[in-house]
């Protein structure tokens, strides 16, 4: 298809509606069968629906920069602009943003020091922590697993791999979601004003951070990259702090997405929460599931360098392009019943929501790895465990990250 004439007209783009995660399936099915590729006027977006052209620009990273991944939906005020530039912000990515060969040279150290090593040390405590938390609950007969359970978890796992005290926890929380707030949501000047100032605080708390260890290495990710820094291997100081400037929000905001869903769809169609509770192998399978069906980054983001055509849609030069990788992960071309969640399912792996080609989540197997610890004590420990009747589940307004404000469950 070409798109030389004006892309606007678009029956979709009146019913896609990019901030509201509420329920986009239905629409995200029906770009797939009737518009694969439809311009978001909203947005200002090419919007890539099917499986097989998401992965094929995921892979061409020359062509489909990664350049626009931590850009702001909308143009950014003038007066919010000023703060980041200000407090150094502009410009800052850590890996998702970067192309070669800066990329090439900055994953390598990073995967030095994102060792498999390094997180089978943390199991124990994930685990001893899964175990404080739900035996918190465990007796009440009822819980609100957001609150009590999936958002701090996530969040003292990255820390503790990050060195962060448990005092600190709570402030660097808000800042991440300031920076969500700021990069992947559509809020008022008057609020991106205050998420902008936030954003700079959380970033001097990272070049901090990277400063002490400098001062006094320590057992933990930023005291590794610094070590390697030190034995001559390239990477700056800020690159440095901008992996944990990174981390510190990726690492726990998509796990506790990731943890939200999951445990909402398991419950939701309890048979597949049933098989687990009878069948604890059968839980890194459902993990994949999962992350397939209902993933917790539902979008991403490239830009197109050159005029290029995928799937017979060709796109101009400068296009900003959203993927919608919880589209392509229910294509039916790839999964059968894709609109079915199936923990047995045998190549739920192929799913897209850890991306594909060079950008491939770097975090993928700590995400994974606590889940699983978290599902083998829940299925374990309160295996009659339901969601409450008739609650209203509702979602961050975002572009990005999908997963339930609150879940009440009771048993």
């Amino acid at each position: 298809m070409d798109i030389s004439a004006c892309p606007y007209h678009s029956q979709l783009s009146k019913e896609f509606k990019p901030f509201d995660l509420t329920d986009p399936f239905p629409v995200y099915k029906k770009a797939r069968e009737e518009e694969p590729v439809f311009y978001s006027e909203e947005l200002g977006y090419y919007v890539v629906s099917r499986y097989a052209d998401i992965q094929e620009i995921f892979r061409n990273w020359q062509v489909f920069t990664s350049e626009n991944a931590q850009t702001p939906p909308k143009p950014v005020p003038d007066a919010v602009r000023q703060i980041m530039v200000e407090g150094g912000i502009v410009g800052l990515s850590g890996l998702s943003g970067r192309i070669p060969p800066d990329h090439t040279r900055i994953r390598r150290i990073v995967t030095m020091a994102f060792t498999p090593k390094r997180l089978r040390k943390l199991e124990p405590d994930i685990r001893a922590l899964a175990i404080e938390m739900i035996e918190k609950f465990q007796d009440k007969k009822h819980a609100e697993l957001v609150k009590e359970l999936v958002y701090d978890l996530p969040a003292f796992v990255i820390f503790m791999l990050l060195g962060v005290p448990k005092e600190e926890v709570t402030q660097v929380k808000a800042w991440a979601i300031s920076r969500m707030m700021l990069t992947f949501s559509d809020t008022s000047e008057e609020e991106q004003l205050f998420h902008a100032r936030q954003v700079v605080k959380y970033w001097d708390y990272c070049k901090e951070m990277v400063a002490r260890r400098k001062q006094q290495l320590g057992d933990d990710f930023p005291s590794d990259l610094v070590r390697l820094q030190q034995e001559g291997y390239e990477i700056s100081d800020r690159e440095i702090a901008a992996m944990c400037y990174n981390q510190l929000f990726a690492g726990h905001e998509t796990t506790t997405s990731l943890m939200g869903n999951g445990i909402r769809e398991l419950l939701k169609y309890r048979h597949n929460w049933e098989k687990l509770c009878a069948d604890a192998s059968l839980i890194p399978g459902a993990i994949e599931e999962i992350l397939r069906f209902n993933p917790s980054v539902i979008t991403w983001r490239r830009k197109a360098t050159e005029e290029a055509t995928i799937g017979g849609f060709t796109f101009p030069k400068g296009a900003d392009i959203l993927l919608l990788m919880g589209s392509g992960n229910r294509d039916e071309a790839v999964f059968e019943n894709g609109e079915t969640l199936d923990i047995e399912r045998k190549n739920a792996k192929e799913h897209l929501s850890f991306g594909s080609g060079i950008h491939y989540c770097l975090g993928a197997p700590l995400a994974k790895l606590e889940f699983k610890i978290v599902l083998e004590e829940l299925t374990q420990r309160i295996p009659n465990l339901q969601l409450t009747p008739d609650q209203t589940f509702e979602f961050a307004y975002n572009t990005s990250f999908r997963a339930p404000v609150a879940l009440e469950v009771e048993w």
